[in-house]
């Protein structure tokens, strides 16, 4: 079992920059993946990034460059780094984990996102 708590987002302005954590509380595995990944009203859940265990990232060809993934083991918590937001950006996003064997990928730059587990969400606006 796994549990995860992000923080809050956060709202911006084209081009702006923010940055997403997502801490995990309770973790019964012994190796896991984790990622991010959001979804607008009325579109699709969309994959940006995972990361493994070993500190490997992968990304979505839509964020690759302006987003960035990494973890610090020690707190055991995730981050999202937002930069060059822009309006279409706009989401819930969600941090994601799954043991490290069930762990999605990425294939021709779309990252799945079949995470086990998941946070509550946080809320990125950007606006133009």
């Amino acid at each position: 079992q796994v549990l995860l708590a992000e923080s809050d987002g956060g709202s911006v302005q084209d081009g702006g920059s923010l940055r997403l954590s997502c801490r995990t509380l309770k973790n019964t595995y012994s190796h896991l993946c984790m990622g991010w990944f959001r979804q607008a009203p009325g579109k699709e859940r969309e994959g940006l990034a995972l990361i493994e265990e070993d500190g490997t990232a992968e990304y979505a060809d839509s964020v690759k460059g302006r987003f960035t993934i990494s973890k610090d083991n020690v707190t055991d918590t995730l981050y999202l780094e937002l930069n060059s937001l822009k309006p279409e950006d706009t989401a819930m996003y969600y941090c994601g984990a799954d043991r490290a064997r069930l762990c999605p990928h990425c294939y021709g730059g779309t990252c799945y996102s079949d995470f086990g587990y998941r946070g509550q969400g946080t809320q990125v606006t950007v606006s133009s």
